[in-house]
């Protein structure tokens, strides 16, 4: 009860509370609907309560804010159907229209407790800002621009965003690493959330670091898998996609859904869906160049093949048809020879003969014939000379020729003691015994 003081009547503060309280409890005595931005949802693990911040913006300002609390089972049962309904649970950031009930603490203040909230009026929002990003992008022309970058022959360096424990990675690094035709790939990780708020930023940062070594890589893999279909409206923003769209080099996303596709798979250079598919998709590309290759390889060795045997078989008909021809042109040259050299034997002697006749009738001058006769008798001399120095006419006038072993010896230093030494006369052989050298 107020009391008096001064003639001013006086309330203590609990009563003022009170006062707020039933004021409050009356006029808001039954639930009712509020739309506003969840800017926090203030999860709290140990306790399961949440205690939303609500806010509401006007031209980016807050111009209205509150707390709130959603109390750890109706928390349960509000996450479950946001799960079930838009594939996201409850989140920051989201615009969402909740069931509340007004409270009033006298310590705790002025609070709005979440009885339920209405998954179909986010998944309308969540649609508008899809809608919004995609219609920006076209406007600035760079919708498709990812798309129209040529992709490598054979993209065989790739820089992959994932994080390194997911299950999609590993199953996108062993397929490509195993595939049984044995292509080699380069891949190298650049980590990164995939899922939740943060995932914008995180992905973002990794495509600015890519992009400083953008000469090492042929493509870039965003992989995400393992999650299921939850968090994905993360690749729906702007800023996301637009940095997607811009990449210089060909961005191919594997996040792990096959339905209601994010504005970044659609601005990206292919949506292989899942991590393993990228990984087919990579190694469809190293097909499509060494299947042709390969048959073309047949088709050339195949060719070069009959070739050769056409030209074995044309070289056979040709030798054949070359002896054949080489042996009746030499027969013929042989028999023209024979009958030239014939020919040239009888003319040779005839000539001969002619020329015999006409020398026999030529008369030489007495001075000719005095000169040859004289230089005959000077060849008569010279050769009676040379036979008188003949060995044999040397043996016969006294001389004789020792030998050892067949040399012909001229100096004593030639003989030892015990040599075996042929001497050779005019008629016959002497063959002696060394019985001491004097070589003095």
């Amino acid at each position: 009860m107020p009391e008096t003081i001064t003639d001013r009547t006086v309330f203590s503060l609990l009563e003022v509370q009170r006062s707020i309280q039933k004021t409050l409890t009356d006029r808001y005595s039954s639930s009712f609907w509020v739309k506003a931005e969840m800017n926090k949802l203030n999860y709290y693990k140990q306790s399961g309560h949440c205690y939303p911040e609500l806010v509401e913006k006007q031209q980016g300002k807050v111009i209205a804010q509150m707390k709130s609390v959603l109390w750890r089972e109706d928390f349960v049962l509000i996450n479950k159907n946001f799960l079930s309904y838009l594939n996201e649970p409850l989140k920051d950031g989201i615009k969402i229209l909740f069931q509340a009930k007004l409270m009033y603490d006298p310590v705790h203040g002025m609070s709005i407790r979440i009885l339920d909230i209405d998954p179909s009026y986010t998944l309308g929002d969540l649609e508008k800002e899809k809608m919004e990003s995609i219609s920006r992008l076209i406007n600035e022309g760079i919708f498709d621009q990812n798309k129209l970058l040529p992709i490598p022959l054979l993209p065989q360096r790739i820089a992959v965003i994932s994080v390194e424990s997911s299950k999609g990675y590993v199953d996108f690094t062993e397929v490509l690493d195993n595939n049984p035709w044995r292509y080699k790939f380069f891949h190298y990780l650049f980590p990164s959330l995939l899922q939740g708020e943060k995932a914008i930023d995180t992905i973002r940062f990794q495509l600015a670091r890519i992009k400083k070594v953008i000469d090492h890589f042929d493509v870039v893999a965003i992989v995400r898998g393992g999650g299921g279909d939850v968090g994905l409206s993360v690749y729906n923003n702007y800023e996301l996609s637009r940095a997607i769209a811009l990449f210089p080099i060909p961005v191919i996303t594997g996040i792990g859904h096959a339905t209601n596709e994010t504005v970044t798979e659609m601005v990206a250079h292919a949506n292989a869906i899942t991590p393993t598919k990228i990984a087919e998709f990579l190694i469809q590309r190293f097909h499509n160049f060494s299947v042709p290759v390969m048959q073309a390889t047949e088709k050339v060795t195949d060719r070069a093949k009959r070739m050769v045997l056409d030209e074995r078989n044309k070289l056979r008909s040709e030798v054949k048809l070359f002896r054949s021809v080489t042996a009746t042109v030499t027969l013929e040259h042989r028999n023209h020879l024979n009958n030239a050299g014939g020919l040239l034997k009888q003319q040779a002697k005839y000539l001969l003969k002619v020329y015999r006749d006409e020398l026999a009738q030529v008369q030489l001058p007495e001075a000719t014939t005095a000169f040859l006769k004289d230089q005959n008798n000077t060849l008569l001399q010279l050769e009676k000379n040379v036979e008188n120095m003949s060995p044999e006419k040397v043996l016969q006038r006294g001389f004789s020729i020792t030998m050892k072993n067949g040399e012909v010896i001229k100096d004593a230093a030639q003989v030892q003691e015990g040599d075996v030494l042929e001497t050779r006369l005019a008629n016959g052989v002497i063959r002696s015994t060394t019985l001491s050298d004097n070589k003095k």
